[in-house]
């Protein structure tokens, strides 16, 4: 089969490999039928996470149909159309009964990671049974691969670590894939204002479109001034971190106001400055965070419902023959006016 496969950092190339096999009574196959590109991804082969082996095929989102099963697995059958979580979890650890499924002992997010991933023909899913979701009837698919990681993401790392709430001013800092997740999520919760800030005017323009009250261009260096302008010198309520560089979880605590959140979304492949020394005394809370996906059966109903339209977050489609200029196009995301694109093995 044909695989999008790292060959260190910054190389990466279509190769064939092995088509995958069951190897535990719980694994599942699936024959994938879309994909994506995320931007841990792109931190892959920048080199941000050195535990990614050379010889990885990458990629830990998508939807496609069960091709085989394991002895153990129950839930599923051949045939079954299926939403790929971007976390395995076994559901039977510590940290699964306590719900923090990216701890699985067994799992966590090993697709694209530790193992083979879903950017190639078939993949293998561990614990098929507590890791995939069956897809309803006459629901969108592309919406759904949006539920493999960045609406979860957005949601259970950027608003309910932020712990949003009605009338609040929440700062949303990466108008990326991730922060927009964030933006259409903390919508559930009725907040006043949610700024959203990037030097990218495509997308804070998109931003808008999708529910934002204000928008701020950071490209000047001068957010925190604007911001501070914005909210009368208060500062917000929740500032979501949602780039993963020292400048952006900067601006969050510059902004962040006394008995506010910082909930940091972004993957982090530097150290950064905390400001300890300003914070201590302003009764802060700063969280972190790998998605769990506890919340995905509640989106995937949101989705069903239309309530929630993840949709609007695709911008290109590709087929799989394409997936370098696919790579291309997101890792130019700016010049593209990319937020998320599709690959199709259709």
């Amino acid at each position: 089969m044909k695989a999008l496969t790292y060959l260190g950092p910054g190389k990466k190339e279509v190769m064939e490999k092995p088509k995958p096999k069951i190897e535990k009574e719980t694994d599942a196959i699936v024959k994938i039928t879309k994909t994506t590109i995320c931007g841990t991804d792109l931190h892959i082969l920048s080199g941000d996470v050195p535990t990614v082996e050379e010889g990885r095929i990458l990629g830990h989102e998508g939807v496609g149909i069960i091709e085989e099963v394991g002895s153990g697995v129950k839930n599923f059958k051949k045939g079954d159309r299926v939403l790929i979580s971007c976390i395995t979890s076994c559901g039977k650890c510590e940290n699964c009964k306590k719900g923090l499924y990216a701890h699985c002992e067994d799992g966590g997010w090993i697709l694209g990671h530790l193992i083979d991933g879903t950017q190639a023909e078939y993949v293998r899913i561990p614990h098929a049974d507590n890791s995939l979701y069956p897809i309803p009837e006459g629901v969108d698919e592309e919406a759904l691969v949006m539920l493999s990681d960045i609406l979860p993401t957005g949601f259970e790392i950027g608003v309910l670590n932020g712990k949003v709430q009605p009338g609040q001013t929440v700062a949303i800092i990466g108008a990326g894939p991730v922060g927009m997740a964030a933006l259409l999520t903390a919508q559930f919760y009725s907040p006043a204002e949610i700024i959203m800030v990037d030097l990218d005017d495509n997308r804070l323009e998109v931003a808008k479109k999708f529910g934002a009250t204000q928008v701020v261009n950071s490209a000047d260096g001068k957010a925190v001034e604007k911001i501070m302008e914005l909210t009368g010198g208060k500062g917000v309520d929740v500032a979501m971190e949602a780039v993963g560089i020292p400048v952006t979880f900067d601006i969050c605590q510059e902004i962040v106001k006394p008995g506010g959140y910082i909930a940091n979304i972004g993957v982090h492949g530097k150290s950064v400055e905390f400001h300890i020394e300003k914070l201590w005394i302003r009764n802060i809370t700063l969280t972190t965070g790998l998605v769990n996906t506890t919340s995905t059966p509640m989106l995937l109903k949101t989705v069903q419902s239309k309530k929630l339209k993840p949709e609007q977050l695709i911008t290109h489609r590709f087929a799989f023959s394409d997936i370098m200029k696919a790579y291309e196009v997101f890792g130019n995301a700016a010049k593209e006016k990319a937020l998320k694109v599709i690959i199709s093995n259709d």
